[in-house]
């Protein structure tokens, strides 16, 4: 097996375009996202380790899942049993946990509102599902850095319903065959040539949401989509401290084309 870089993802928001929230424009942030962290094959048993670790502290029998620890429902919900000092150490401990992870957080975050703006009135319902776009540019990114440690990638999205899923391991299987899908206008952002994707991606194997990485990589693709909206979101700010995110391990020139990506945020 050559070495190899696991790019765990997950999704954050509605992928069809037309579905925007009813709040007044920028009222709230509206966002599709596709990412969650890197790590290397090598790490992985150190961070199933602490995962499980993490969870035998607390008690915690089933899945880590971000939305229902930070609105302490569903699972969760015991959270809001406890007193205020015993629920501010959970919050530190995850924290902790997620921080000394040996991970690197990398996504694709649009603004939904935006991307209505751009392309909307100039390609209408042939405008691409977020997903497409999302998929290919946190893939390509993520590509790039497997190169620049020399290990191919694999992909590793947490599965969602059948039809999503397959709509995934298309876009993974054109990347392969047919390389980066955008119009010639995308060369200011360094596309990949079809052969970096044809020899570079390894394997795509969708995980359920009992894998611990695909556990985390939720954990991590929140604050990274918040951030984008909250400058001084805390979990980000943590991630940032520790350089938890691939914009700290690439080349600063290099970030508008290698690190995370948000996109339409300019309307």
């Amino acid at each position: 097996m050559p070495d190899l870089i696991n790019f765990y993802m997950d999704d954050s928001g509605t992928r069809n375009p037309d579905r925007t929230k009813k709040q007044t424009e920028n009222s709230c942030p509206d966002w599709f996202a596709l990412g969650g962290i890197l790590v290397r094959q090598s790490d992985e048993l150190e961070v199933r380790e602490a995962h499980e670790d993490f969870c035998s502290d607390w008690d915690i029998k089933y899945p880590l899942h971000s939305s229902e620890i930070r609105s302490r429902s569903e699972n969760f919900k015991f959270i809001e049993t406890w007193p205020i000092p015993k629920q501010k150490l959970f919050y530190e401990s995850l924290g902790e946990f997620l921080i000394n992870l040996p991970v690197i957080g990398l996504a694709c975050v649009i603004d939904r509102r935006g991307y209505q703006a751009r392309y909307l009135d100039k390609y209408g319902k042939n405008r691409w599902a977020l997903c497409k776009t999302a998929f290919t540019v946190a893939v390509e990114r993520a590509l790039k850095y497997a190169e620049s440690q020399n290990c191919k990638l694999r992909v590793l999205p947490e599965r969602a319903s059948k039809v999503d899923d397959t709509l995934l391991k298309s876009y993974f299987e054109d990347l392969k065959t047919n390389g980066n899908p955008f119009s010639n206008n995308s060369s200011k952002y360094a596309p990949l040539e079809q052969t970096n994707y044809s020899s570079g991606l390894y394997e795509f194997k969708p995980k359920n949401k009992s894998s611990p990485l695909a556990q985390i990589a939720d954990l991590y693709l929140y604050p990274i989509c918040k951030g984008a909206y909250q400058s001084d979101y805390k979990p980000l700010l943590a991630l940032k401290e520790k350089h938890k995110l691939i914009d700290f391990h690439i080349d600063e020139m290099k970030i508008p084309t290698c690190g995370i990506k948000y996109s339409c945020f300019d309307s």
